[in-house]
């Protein structure tokens, strides 16, 4: 818990060493009451006293009581500023971390816990630094500079105040005991919610196509009552903590009194006004340090959670990325727009066998070069090692003659125009979605926009949409058809004009029409540029320079399409069951 605040501004610092000064200087005047109130009692049991002296203790207790009240609201401040400015740079650092993160990181953490600890966690650490800062510090000065106060009034007050705050501290330990484990596994729990919650939203059109709303919602009840139940548990042992403590604060009074009356009975005379008096101050003075662990209470009923929530966000802060920039910031290079694989081979981290084995090839600028093989053959697997979203486990992957591992990741990917297997869209518009990210270009360029949008064959559909280019895109891309999506993602990659395009089965949800003008414009377009195309279809790759056909993470052939077909068997038997040998005859 305490290692998160080394993320604390120095400014910041110095708001809480002057809200400690503040909080000293309530303290000293929220006791100064019981001393004034002593005054008054002794006025009023002293013959001759007048009531001018009464009235002038009675304006200091107002006084006290007003200055308390505005050193509380100045602590209260500077509390929600630094607790709002702390947590907002921790958000900040969060989702800062979590963009460098490499899909190695992400599976480790899953979206769900990633997304939980950048919003209910960090509100936990909100609100802990907020009433920690007023409570924390201020209920361990209060009780020990009352029980400062009252020590050496009577053995007998005393003795009865130390066995009260005695009988606090146990039920305290037992509540801790009980509770604290229960607190670790909330925050997991609230995870796997998010996680049921999120996959049930996103996947939404397959349950109701399946008829699967009684087993979605069987598994999110599942897991709301798993959560729910852990909840009910901790709160209940915490909401145990008020009653005890109003019990013990009413018993402390009640014995501080017995026990005075007892004193004030056995005294003589001239002894009697200084005991009363003593015993009004005494149990004062002792309802202050009931209150102090009653205010320490309700902070430890919301550290546990804190700190987990603590742990939590630094274990993300922390984490060391697998993928990090080279030391060649400089973009000029010796070649342009070529890709080579050297004896490159890769497995997932945990995981004992490889997904590929040994590939190499060259594409130069101006190619395209198709990689096409059965599901699971590493395709993709093949082409996510480009970008580095993944390293090579093996080998060497290198653009323009520099391995990868040697570029700053924003020159990487400057050189690349990447359209996924699965598109993504933004929330926003269909211009902006277009020009999404181009640091290239610097600007949205209209234009550009448009004529990506026309060579990815996209302008029919985008031309009757309301607003047409600013038209509106939901979450997602929603409220367009995958075919749409799949042509506004390859329309992005086109603005951006790279030096080498990442096509992952970006074709896939095209009719053979439109999937054979887009490549005829695309091919035009891309003239100079360096084409890596995963496909299934036959038709979509018949044109490449060069076909890599994958078998189980190997090189089963390379070649153009005649070639393979003569000497490839794996690629003929993936022609022959998507074409007639007629068809692949006059291809």
């Amino acid at each position: 818990m305490v290692k998160i605040f080394k993320y604390m501004k120095p400014f910041e610092w110095l708001l809480i060493f002057t809200s400690l000064l503040f909080i000293v200087a309530q303290v000293w005047l929220d006791l100064k009451l019981p001393d004034y109130m002593s005054e008054i009692t002794g006025y009023v049991q002293t013959k001759g006293s007048s009531m001018s002296q009464i009235w002038e203790s009675g304006a200091f207790m107002l006084l006290c009581a007003l200055g308390s009240l505005a050193a509380s609201i100045v602590v209260g401040f500077f509390a929600a500023r630094i607790a709002a400015s702390f947590t907002a740079r921790l958000r900040s650092m969060l989702f800062n971390k979590v963009e460098s993160f490499s899909m190695k990181e992400i599976n480790k953490f899953s979206t769900a816990s990633l997304i939980t600890r950048s919003t209910n966690d960090i509100t936990q650490i909100q609100m802990i630094v907020t009433i920690g800062l007023q409570v924390l510090i201020k209920a361990p000065i209060l009780a020990v500079w009352a029980i400062v106060k009252i020590s050496g009034k009577s053995w007998q007050w005393t003795a009865t105040t130390a066995g009260a705050v005695g009988l606090l501290l146990l039920f305290i330990l037992i509540v801790g005991l009980l509770a604290l484990p229960k607190f670790r596994v909330i925050q997991s729990l609230t995870d796997n919610l998010n996680r049921v919650s999120r996959e049930n939203l996103t996947g939404l059109r397959v349950v109701r196509a399946y008829n699967a709303e009684d087993y979605q919602k069987a598994k999110f009840e599942e897991a709301n009552d798993n959560l729910t139940k852990t909840y009910l548990f901790t709160t209940r042992v915490m909401a145990s903590m008020m009653p005890f403590m109003m019990l013990i604060m009413s018993g402390l009074s009640l014995a501080v009194y017995w026990i005075g009356a007892y004193l004030i009975d056995q005294a003589n005379m001239m002894d009697r006004i200084g005991l009363f008096s003593d015993m009004v101050v005494f149990s004062s003075y002792a309802m202050q340090i009931v209150m102090a662990f009653l205010m320490m209470t309700a902070v430890f009923i919301m550290m546990p959670r804190a700190a987990v929530a603590a742990n939590r966000i630094n274990e993300v802060l922390d984490t060391e990325l697998s993928i990090t920039d080279g030391c060649s910031q400089d973009e000029a290079t010796k070649e342009t727009g070529t890709v080579e694989f050297r004896n490159v081979s890769f497995k997932y981290p945990d995981s004992s066998e490889y997904v590929l084995q040994n590939i190499s090839f060259k594409a130069s600028q101006g190619e395209t070069v198709a990689f096409i093989g059965a599901t699971g053959s590493g395709k993709t697997t093949l082409i996510n090692l480009i970008p580095r979203f993944y390293d090579a486990t093996e080998g060497e992957v290198l653009v323009d003659g520099i391995n990868v591992k040697q570029y700053a990741q924003k020159n990487l990917h400057n050189k690349l125009g990447y359209v996924p297997q699965r598109n993504v869209l933004f929330s926003g518009s269909i211009k902006s979605n277009v020009a999404y990210g181009s640091s290239k270009t610097g600007q949205n360029d209209s234009a550009a926009v448009e004529k990506a949008v026309a060579i990815a064959q996209g302008s029919e559909f985008v031309r009757k949409m309301d607003g047409e280019y600013e038209a509106h895109v939901a979450q997602g891309g929603s409220n367009f058809s995958g075919g749409q999506k799949q042509r506004l993602s390859i329309a992005r990659a086109i603005y951006r004009k790279p030096e080498i395009y990442l096509f992952d089965d970006s074709f896939s949800a095209l009719d053979y029409k439109t999937d054979r003008v887009l490549r005829a414009a695309l091919k035009k377009e891309t003239s100079t540029a360096t084409n890596l195309i995963v496909a299934q279809r036959i038709g979509t790759i018949m044109d490449a320079d060069k076909i890599i056909v994958l078998d189980e993470g190997k090189i089963a052939g390379c070649g153009t399409h005649e070639e393979l077909l003569k000497t490839c068997q794996v690629y003929q038997e993936i022609a022959y069951s998507q074409l007639s040998k007629e068809e692949l005859k006059n291809a």
